[in-house]
C-alpha cells in the first residue's frame, strides 16, 4: 500500500489515516523517500522540513479532514509561518537566512486541517514570472519534460504534487501563478473569489486587490474540501465574499443544471498556440455534450484589454517598489540593482516613479474594466471557456531576462498570462482543469471562469469533466 500512495489524492491518503490502514507518520515518511528521490531532478522542494514534520507525524496532529497527510508551503506572499525560512526566490533574503515571525491565517488553517508541513516550494524572484528559475534557487523542472518550465510563480508546488511527492500543495495567484503552473503540469488549479480565503494578518491585500491564495490539487473533491477547510474571512480583513450556501464538497457531483456558456479563444494582438485554441475547441464540444449551452460569446473587455495592462503594471510595480522598501527596512540596508535580476530592479525603478494621482488613476481605470466585465454574466451567462495560456509550457530560458534588455521577459510572462490576468483584476474565481495534452505530450489546461462567488458552479461543472475522463490516469514520466 505504501508503495501505491504517489498515486492517491489527499482526500484518498486521509480516509487510509481514518480507517487505521496507515498511520500519519507512514505518510510522511513516505513523502520523504518519494521527495529524496525525485528532488534532484526537478529542484521543486527547496527548504526540507522532514525531522520537524515526522515529530508532528508522531505526535497528536489535528482531528481535520486532512489528518497526516504530507503537504508543501510555497516560499512566497502568503506563504509565511512563524519560524520559517521565508525567501521570496531571492538572493538578500537566503543569504541572511531570513525567518519569518508569524505566520498566515490560511497556513494556520492548512495546519488546522490536518496536514503536515513537510517543505517549502521551489518559486521565481518575488513572483513575478510564468517561470520558475531564480539566481537563489535555481529552475524548477517540468515532470512531464525535464526541457520546460513547470510554470510559475507556484511553479514548484505543481511539479511536487504533478510528479506525486505530496498530493496537494499550497500555491498563490497574482496573474495567474495557480492557474499557469496547473496548467503547465496538468493539474487543476482554482483562484478563489477575492477575499475568499484571508491573506492575514500581516498582509491586508496583495497587490491591490489582485493577489490570491489557495493551492493546486489532483482532484476534484480535494480541492473543494481544502476550500472549505480555508476558505473565510479573519478579524480586520478589508472585505468579504459572501459565504457559500453549502459545504463545497456537497458541490462535487451535483447536477449544474443546463449551464450557459461562452467560449472566448483569442485576444487581440497575440497569437494563441494552435494547440491552446484545439484544447478550447475540444472543452467546448465536451460541456455541449455534457448538456450546456456553448456559444461564442463573450465579454469584449476581455477580448481587447486595451487600458488593461498598462494600469495593472502601474498598480503590481508599485506595490513591488513598496515590498523592496520594506525587505531593505527589515535588513537594514536599501536594496539596489545588485541584489535582484535585471527586470525585477527595472519593475522596482519603474514603481518608485508612480505619483499617487496615477496610482489612484490606475485603480479607477480598473474598477470601470472589472464593470465592463461583469456586466457580460449579469447578462445571461453562467460561464466563460478560455485557454488558460496563450501558449504550451514554454522550455527553460525563454522567460529568464534577457541580458541588456530590459523587461522584454516581463513582456512574455505579460502574453502568456493574457486569459488569466483579466481574473485577479475583476476578483472572480476561475480554474484551469487539465483537458488537453499536446502532440508532443505537454499538459494544456483550459480555464472556467464564473461569475463573483460562484465556485460551487465552477466545481459542479469541473466534476462533471473529471468524471467524464478527460485526464484520469494520466501520469508525467517523473513520477513517483
Amino acid at each position: 500500500m505504501l508503495e501505491e500512495l504517489a498515486d492517491l489524492d489527499a482526500t484518498a491518503q486521509a480516509a487510509l489515516v481514518r480507517r487505521g490502514d496507515v498511520t500519519p507518520i507512514e505518510l510522511v515518511d513516505a513523502a520523504i523517500d518519494r521527495i529524496e528521490r525525485l528532488n534532484p531532478r526537478l529542484n521543486a522542494v527547496i527548504h526540507e522540513h522532514f525531522e520537524r514534520a515526522r515529530g508532528e507525524a508522531r505526535g497528536t496532529l489535528p482531528d481535520g479532514p486532512f489528518r497526516g497527510v504530507p503537504f508543501l508551503l510555497k516560499d512566497l506572499a502568503g506563504g509565511y509561518a512563524a519560524g520559517d525560512p521565508y525567501h521570496w526566490g531571492t538572493r538578500f533574503l537566503r543569504d541572511v537566512g531570513y525567518r519569518h515571525p508569524t505566520s498566515a491565517y490560511v497556513v494556520d488553517k492548512f495546519r488546522q486541517a490536518g496536514f503536515v508541513v513537510v517543505g517549502r516550494s521551489n518559486v521565481p524572484e518575488l513572483g513575478a514570472w510564468a517561470t520558475t528559475e531564480s539566481d537563489a534557487y535555481g529552475p524548477c523542472r517540468n515532470p512531464w519534460n525535464l526541457e520546460h518550465t513547470s510554470g510559475g510563480s507556484s511553479g514548484g508546488a505543481a511539479a511536487a504534487v504533478a510528479s506525486g511527492m505530496v498530493p496537494t500543495a499550497h500555491a498563490s495567484d497574482g496573474g495567474g501563478s495557480i492557474r499557469n503552473p496547473a496548467s503547465q503540469c496538468g493539474l487543476i488549479g482554482l483562484k478563489p473569489t477575492r477575499a475568499r480565503i484571508s491573506l492575514g494578518p500581516d498582509i491586508a491585500e496583495g497587490w491591490a486587490g489582485l493577489a490570491f491564495e489557495f493551492a493546486v490539487t489532483r482532484s476534484v473533491r480535494d480541492t473543494a474540501a481544502l476550500l472549505d477547510a480555508v476558505e473565510g474571512t479573519m478579524p480586520g480583513d478589508p472585505y468579504e465574499a459572501a459565504r457559500p450556501l453549502r459545504p463545497y464538497v456537497q458541490e462535487v457531483g451535483a447536477s449544474p443544471g443546463k449551464l450557459r456558456i461562452g467560449v472566448l479563444g483569442q485576444v487581440a494582438d497575440i497569437q494563441v498556440h494552435p494547440e491552446c485554441v484545439t484544447a478550447v475547441q475540444s472543452a467546448a464540444r465536451r460541456l455541449a455534450t455534457l448538456g450546456h449551452h456553448v456559444d461564442e460569446s463573450y465579454p469584449a473587455a476581455i477580448a481587447d484589454q486595451n487600458d488593461l495592462g498598462p494600469n495593472a503594471i502601474t498598480i503590481v510595480a508599485a506595490s513591488q517598489a513598496h515590498l523592496i522598501d520594506v525587505f531593505g527596512r527589515m535588513l537594514g540596508r536599501p536594496l539596489g540593482a545588485d541584489d535582484m535580476d535585471q527586470d525585477n530592479w527595472a519593475i522596482t525603478e519603474l514603481g518608485k516613479t508612480v505619483s499617487t494621482v496615477a496610482y489612484l488613476d490606475a485603480l479607477h481605470a480598473l474598477n470601470g474594466f472589472r464593470r465592463r466585465v461583469a456586466a457580460w454574466w449579469a447578462d445571461g451567462h453562467d460561464l466563460l471557456l478560455t485557454p488558460t495560456l496563450t501558449g504550451p509550457p514554454p522550455r527553460l530560458g525563454e522567460h529568464r531576462p534577457v541580458p541588456g534588455a530590459p523587461l522584454v521577459a516581463w513582456q512574455r510572462t505579460g502574453e502568456l498570462l493574457r486569459f488569466t490576468i483579466p481574473f485577479n483584476v475583476t476578483g472572480q474565481p476561475a480554474i484551469s482543469l487539465p483537458l488537453h495534452w499536446s502532440a508532443d505530450g505537454l499538459p494544456i489546461g483550459v480555464q472556467l471562469v464564473a461569475a463573483f462567488g460562484r465556485e460551487d458552479l465552477l466545481l459542479r461543472v469541473a466534476a462533471q469533466l473529471e468524471a467524464d475522463g478527460a485526464w484520469r490516469g494520466r501520469k508525467p514520466p517523473i513520477h513517483a
